[in-house]
């Protein structure tokens, strides 16, 4: 017979989001459970962020490395050991993946380490427990995406998660969609030695940012090697003579590609099979669970945050709403705190690394928003010479009357740490005129900023 138990709060799925949100509501003084199937650790930790940073770092240095003559030294014979490489991932992950653990199973929460489905809206089936509580909040994550290309199914392919548990080098790889796991995938296994060929359907690799920006890091890879086929169809995915192999359809004209493995990099979708939502009320629209800004489903007492909204799968915004998800569930009798998306950032890990914060070009002409822009390159930038390191730009975007920051792209070098110095002054609701203001030490990456913002500036005078 099963136990019923009562919380005030239950967090369903213990990764960053989840976490952040029962961290949250138990420093507000509430009863917390945490309902995770395992494996314990959320996917920044066991398949995302830190194991992908971390194989990535490894590349890095190989390709810097083969450019050795270029700065006046030997050459140098690099060859990459992929199993080393996983070893060094799995000893990281393992340690990140031991503090998570941890913290879940604090005795200032209740861990229940099974499979959740609703039975109610206010009943949770959780093995052989049924649970209920005041507020619920989902947290589950995301799955890779098999249903993107109508007619074709993914089953010969390999996703990022089994990916990055392979230790055998594949002499090729076909990399069907060119989004940032796609291309970091592609880029990695690239530059350790193996033939890579990313597919995409759009004009542009990052075909969700600014054109620029996808032909700048699109014409990087080429540099590199890698064969970027944009504007090209799957047609069939499929297993011939032993072998993977893709059919695409491209300038009117078909062509199969044969590669040792084929990488699904066609997105996530929210995990939310085996959940049960329609018995607990929830809404579901294409298969995300929609919310409102303040995280909450269509059941009132009901939240949702991270990856299985399907807004942004980026781990801090997911912490961000899982902390407001926290605080919301446990002071209903207050206003609501709400996500502001005003300072929504992205960085992807490619070389050149590319970061985005606020509204593109393309955001501002959807909305109808009027805009200045400014960019200016990193190969004529002093310290990126020194570097070696000249691809992509820096561009600002601003109001058209005051110079106020609307958003910035940075692609190339350290882009994701540059673009801290822009969040900070759209943070305090900076201008171009603050940028030009603030000092910057010469020569640095840094600096750069300063010209695509005195570009607006003459543009303001005029």
């Amino acid at each position: 017979m099963a136990t019923q138990r009562v919380h005030d709060v239950i967090v369903i799925g213990g990764g960053s989001a989840g976490y952040a949100a029962a961290r949250t509501a138990r420093e507000a003084g509430a009863d917390v459970a945490i309902v995770d199937r395992g494996p314990l650790g959320g996917l920044c930790i066991l398949r995302g962020c830190m194991p992908t940073k971390t194989i990535l770092r490894s590349a890095e240095i190989a390709a810097l490395m083969r450019r050795a003559p270029e700065f006046g030294l030997a050459p140098v014979d690099v060859r990459a050991a992929l199993s080393a490489i996983v070893d060094r991932k799995e000893r990281l992950v393992r340690e990140f993946a031991d503090y998570r653990i941890q913290q879940l199973r604090d005795p200032g929460y209740t861990l229940y380490e099974a499979p959740a489905s609703f039975l109610s809206p206010h009943l949770l089936q959780v093995g052989n427990d049924l649970l209920t509580a005041k507020a619920f909040i989902i947290a589950t994550g995301s799955v890779p995406r098999q249903d993107v290309i109508p007619d074709v199914t993914l089953e010969a392919c390999v996703t990022s998660d089994t990916l990055l548990e392979r230790r055998d080098q594949p002499e090729s790889l076909i990399v069907l969609g060119a989004g940032p796991v796609g291309l970091e995938f592609a880029q990695f296994f690239a530059r350790i030695g193996t033939a890579v060929t990313i597919v995409q359907r759009s004009a542009h690799v990052l075909s969700h940012l600014d054109a620029d920006v996808g032909a700048a890091v699109g014409a990087a890879l080429e540099e590199e090697g890698l064969s970027v086929m944009c504007g090209a169809q799957v047609r069939r995915v499929g297993i011939d003579g032993g072998k993977p192999v893709v059919r695409v359809s491209r300038q009117g004209t078909e062509q199969t590609l044969s590669g040792e493995l084929v990488l699904n990099a066609l997105g996530r979708v929210p995990d939310i099979a085996g959940l049960n939502l329609p018995a607990a009320g929830v809404r579901v629209d294409e298969g995300r669970v929609v919310v409102d800004g303040a995280m909450r489903t269509s059941q009132p007492h009901m939240f949702a945050v991270g990856d299985v909204t399907n807004l942004y799968d980026v781990v801090h915004i997911a912490i961000q709403q899982g902390e407001l998800a926290g605080w919301n569930a446990c002071h209903p009798e207050q206003a609501p705190k709400s996500f502001d998306d005003r300072l929504v950032t992205e960085v992807i890990f490619t070389d050149p690394q590319v970061a985005v914060v606020g509204l593109t070009e393309k955001a501002c002409r959807r909305r109808g928003i009027p805009y200045l822009t400014g960019s200016y390159p990193f190969a004529d930038h002093g310290k990126a010479m020194c570097l070696g390191a000249t691809h992509g730009f820096v561009k600002l975007v601003a109001e058209p009357s005051t110079g106020a920051l609307l958003g910035a792209q940075i692609v190339g070098p350290e882009a994701g740490e540059l673009i801290h110095e822009l969040i900070a002054v759209m943070y305090y609701r900076g201008t171009v005129h603050d940028l030009l203001r603030m000092p910057h030490y010469h020569p640095t990456l840094a600096e750069i900023v300063t010209y695509p913002a005195e570009s607006i500036a003459e543009q303001l005078k005029a």
